[in-house]
């Protein structure tokens, strides 16, 4: 299994919000700009937190924003978001945050096969100061590629 396609529109580098709310609501919104998602699942995302915690700041530095499936997901997708100063989450050992994926998936299955494969990435030990200094789409697709999850430019690009 691979990530799912990572489109320029699900990139936004330099984010500048105010808090963990407004972080999570630029993955939300860069998911429902490549089409992934439709944009109620940004919310969607944030409840989870409200409800569980923050839970999905999962190494120092890094959040994993997501929501179960759902009638707003339109088909697997992966957002990436850095941000222009961290912010904290309520994590007691990972805050700030400095970088924000959105996932959404289409089923269970697919979301445990997601976290593994987004997990082999983040085993490499610079990836996230790599991700959170990207200059582009580019060099932030090849960070996530370096583990072979080799997340494609769009759907198009990846059924070629």
């Amino acid at each position: 299994m691979t990530l799912p396609p990572l489109p320029d529109d699900a990139i936004r580098l330099g984010a500048e919000v105010a808090d963990w709310r407004a972080a999570v609501r630029a993955a939300g919104d860069a998911l429902a700009r490549s089409g992934s998602t439709l944009p109620g699942y940004a919310e969607r995302m944030i409840e989870v937190l409200d409800e569980f915690g923050a839970y999905i700041v999962i190494a120092p530095g890094l959040a994993l924003a997501h929501a179960r499936p759902g009638p707003d997901v339109r088909r697997s997708g992966l957002s990436v978001v850095t941000l222009a100063e961290p912010v904290p989450f309520g994590h007691p050992h990972n805050d700030p945050v400095r970088v924000v994926l959105g996932l959404a998936v289409t089923s269970a299955e697919e979301h445990v096969a997601s976290v593994a494969d987004l997990a082999n990435v983040f085993n490499e030990r610079t990836a996230i100061d790599r991700l959170a200094a990207a200059g582009s789409a580019g060099e932030v697709r090849a960070v996530l590629s370096a583990s072979g999850g080799s997340p494609a430019p769009d759907a198009a690009e990846a059924a070629s």
